[in-house]
């Protein structure tokens, strides 16, 4: 399993584009926890992180919007600090449903 940052543009000038942004954000709720108006936190193992990665180039429009991927691991704890609004998730901790 490794922690994946995924943060999207996507441009909402037109129909299609608000269209394209709620589509992508979908899938990032299906596989992550949003930490940002435009970026997911997503536990995944290699074999599901392909599945979701090409799922959401799919989805943009790549001459309008962008995705960007930071990989942090399995061993992420001591990478990623959290001030502020929004409380911190464990993405291996209890999940509540």
């Amino acid at each position: 399993m490794m922690l994946v940052v995924v943060a999207y543009d996507v441009s909402t000038e037109s129909a299609e584009g608000r269209r394209r942004l709620r589509r992508v954000a979908k899938v990032c709720t299906d596989y992550g926890q949003r930490v940002q108006n435009s970026v997911f936190e997503c536990w995944v193992d290699a074999a599901r992180w392909t599945a979701v990665r090409a799922e959401l180039i799919a989805k943009i429009n790549s001459a309008e919007d962008s995705l960007r991927f930071y990989f942090l691991g399995d061993n992420w704890t001591g990478r990623v600090e959290h001030i502020g609004a929004k409380a911190s998730f464990d993405p291996r901790g209890p999940l509540i449903v």
